[in-house]
């Protein structure tokens, strides 16, 4: 709600209903399990179960996703019977429930403890943007990646493919609690992306390359794309 660029911007209105909503609606269409909206604001809560959606309500200094749905995991499933938690930002309306799916593939191999995604770069704009997150990894099979690095720098060096990542994390519960217990790592704060806890950590990231990059709605453009887009949805 505080995103400075865009106040207020989970409950902005998108094509007859708040963004987060949407968000929601995409979620429950990947058909995974049980969706939950995780939030500190009690207007969010409000906006979802308004629409017959659940809501979560956590502490509001959180300083990472992770931790937040951390805690509305202990609220939602105390008994551990869920073993896979997905996190998926709630400013991607336009996500496709496929994407959100993609997601769990890496999690078949056991020695993997978070999966992501990312989408191949194909513009110069696009790879010398710092607001665009590189995923930075070794080829294990097709459209997969062992997660090496994340960076806002260009990266890698070079000639060849880079990947632009996608902030949507499937996460072993077991993977998560040790996650959230660890420090924030020197990298981490460095480049201001908590994936490199994980890595730095010693920790298993593998990701799915998708197609397309989920438009995410951060400026007042954006929010123009998205309502473009899902009125013709």
């Amino acid at each position: 709600m505080a995103a400075t660029r865009l106040p207020g911007k989970p409950l902005l209105d998108i094509a007859g209903l708040p963004m987060i909503v949407h968000v929601l609606r995409r979620a429950e269409a990947a058909g995974i399990g049980r969706v939950a909206v995780a939030t500190d604001t009690p207007e969010i809560a409000a906006a979802v179960t308004a629409q017959g959606g659940e809501a979560v309500m956590t502490r509001a200094d959180h300083l990472s996703g992770s931790d937040r749905i951390h805690e509305a995991l202990g609220q939602l499933d105390p008994e551990g019977r869920s073993e896979i938690i997905v996190n998926l930002q709630g400013d991607f309306p336009t996500i496709l429930p496929d994407n959100i799916r993609s997601v769990l593939g890496p999690l078949a191999d056991p020695a993997v403890d978070i999966a992501t995604l990312a989408a191949e770069i194909h513009t110069e704009e696009e790879a010398l943007n710092p607001n665009v997150v590189k995923a930075v990894g070794s080829p294990i099979g097709p459209r997969r990646l062992r997660a090496l690095y994340f960076t806002r720098a260009t990266a890698p060096y070079g000639d060849g493919p880079r990947y632009h990542h996608i902030g949507l994390y499937a996460y072993r519960r077991a993977a998560l609690e040790r996650f959230v217990r660890l420090p924030p790592s020197p990298l981490e704060q460095q480049e201001k992306l908590e994936q490199l806890r994980a890595l730095e950590a010693g920790m298993r990231i593998d990701v799915t390359v998708v197609e397309t990059v989920p438009r995410g709605v951060d400026t007042p453009a954006d929010l123009e794309t998205a309502r473009q887009i899902l009125a013709k949805a």
